[in-house]
This record gives structure tokens, sequence and C-alpha cells, in this order.
């Protein structure tokens, strides 16, 4: 028998497991970026954190990472134009093209893009950024930005994140509904339930 504690996953679900809460690595850069942004646009609301971070999902490891920064719609420009006058390679919401295209020789661009509003963040070392709902949701969403993450590496990053952390199943629905994907994102965990380990 698995040793370890009952998770409650959503309303009326529980899982098995360490009930490890899910905590993303903070790069330094991230970091440093975060606190500039901080100091001229305190009020802002923001959310940092780096493709880097699915590593430990997933099977095949990509050459290159994207550092995602998300705020509200109405400052997505503003912070394009402020990363970009202070030279970071950056890119505001980018179409499949401009990816394939053009970020394809950064090995790890900035990308502004907006913030879902009731997005679940967290806080970790003061720094807004995923938690473990949002960054599935994220992936099952947007598969544009996350394109290494899909098809059998998403169902392996899922399997992974379910195996080791304890995630709020109603959260990671709700956040999907925000999305526009809640029943479908419902359909994807249904059809692969040994993700969950339900009693």
């Amino acid at each position: 028998m698995q040793e370890g504690v009952l998770n409650r996953i959503g309303r009326g679900k529980f899982s098995f497991g360490k009930g490890d809460a899910y905590t993303p690595e903070l790069s330094s850069k991230l970091i440093s970026v975060y606190k500039k942004i901080k100091l001229d646009f305190p009020f802002l609301t923001v959310c940092l954190w780096s493709t880097a971070t699915l590593n430990e999902f997933m099977l095949h490891q990509p050459g290159r990472f994207y550092r995602l920064i998300e705020v509200d719609k109405d400052a997505m420009e503003s912070i394009f134009y402020y990363l970009k006058d202070r030279n970071y390679s950056v890119y505001m919401k980018p179409s499949e093209e401009l990816i394939r295209r053009y970020m394809i020789n950064d090995k790890e661009p900035w990308i502004v893009k907006s913030l879902v509003s009731e997005a679940p963040i967290q806080h970790v070392r003061g720094i807004p950024t995923v938690t473990i709902e949002k960054l599935l949701v994220d992936i099952f969403c947007d598969p544009k930005i996350f394109n290494a993450q899909q098809g059998s590496e998403m169902n392996q990053i899922f399997h992974e994140a379910f195996e080791k952390y304890t995630i709020n199943e109603s959260k990671m629905l709700r956040y999907a509904s925000r999305r526009r994907k809640k029943n479908e994102l419902d359909n994807y965990l249904n059809k692969t339930s040994k993700y969950r380990q339900q009693v």
C-alpha cells in the first residue's frame, strides 16, 4: 500500500499521495525582471514563469525555453515596449508563423501574454508565478506556445504531475472554464483517468 495522506483534489474527490505542493523554480533573470517591472508598474497584476520548469515532467527535453510574462490585457503593449527598450528579446502574443520563423533562433525569448482573470497563481519568494493547476491548463489550452508539450508529451506531463503533486481538480476546471476549455479538459481527464487515484 502506498504511504501518504489523503488529499482533496476537488469537490468530493480525493487522491492518495505525498501531499507535495508544487513550487516552480525561478531563475535569477525572472526575479530581476519582476523587480524592475514592480518598481515601474507597482499596481500591475503579473505572473512570470519559464517553460524550463516543465522539464521535470517531460520525457524529451527541449533545447530552448520561453520566459512567459502574463499581464492585464491593457498593459501588454506597455510591458512589451518596456522590455524591448531594455534590449530583451521579446514577443507579444506571437502567432504560430512568428514562432516558427523567428523565435526558433532565440534560445530563451520573453513572451508577453494576457493574464486570464482569476487565473490561479502563487507567490514564490515574493514573485507571482504559476500553480500546478494553471501550468497544466495552459499547456492544454495553448498548443501554439506549448508546441513541444503536446501529444504523448502532454500525457507524460499530466501523468507525472498527478503522481508527484496534489492537484486541486476543481480549481483546474474553474480556470479551464475561464479559458473556455472546461468541457474539453474534463473529457481529457476522464479519458486519462490513470492519472488520478481516486477513492
